[in-house]
């Protein structure tokens, strides 16, 4: 099996029409369901092991609710008078520090279903009463590059599978 190529080694092409909002909307809303499917059944032992001192599959999980502030951030810098995205902490010390393996999975599973709940909640509400948002533009900090609102779903929908396929590596290999 081929192993999932590192977050910060992806390259990103936002060339797709505004239009794609609705899917990504979907894609985004079916993250919690698709993460609860692939931890369901997994033991304790196999959700917090890690392997070659990374994170454990139980912590890519919490990694994915400990981001969902950043994410309503960055929409709503979209709303805002910023030329910049929110910055995102690369060193990722909020899931080092969050001691996610000594926490329990359904109470992680809860905390991501309901804060991505928020952020898709947040978007609706800029679709309907402010549709033109999806196409405005922002500078995104690492990657240097203009992003629009719908780029960052796509981001995001692309973040939360890169640490999908981590957890499937590490639950069934």
């Amino acid at each position: 099996m081929t192993k999932a190529q590192a977050w910060f080694e992806r390259k990103f092409n936002f060339t797709f029409p505004v239009q794609q909002f609705p899917n990504l909307c979907i894609r985004l809303r079916g993250t919690p369901a698709r993460l609860e499917e692939m931890m369901r059944g997994v033991s304790r032992d196999a959700l917090i092991a890690k392997a070659e001192n990374k994170w454990s599959a139980q912590e890519h999980a919490g990694h994915l609710g400990d981001l969902e502030p950043l994410w309503v951030a960055r929409v709503d810098d979209f709303v805002g008078d910023k030329d910049t995205l929110t910055i995102a902490d690369l060193a990722n010390r909020k899931t080092d520090d969050a001691n996610h393996n000594a926490r329990e999975s359904l109470a992680i599973l809860a905390e991501f279903r309901a804060a991505r709940f928020h952020l898709l909640d947040r978007i609706e509400k800029l679709r309907q009463f402010q549709p033109e948002l999806l196409a405005r533009t922002k500078l995104h900090p690492r990657l240097q590059e203009p992003m629009r609102l719908v780029d960052h779903l796509y981001f995001v929908a692309e973040h939360d599978d890169h640490h999908l396929a981590r957890i499937w590596e590490l639950t069934r290999t």
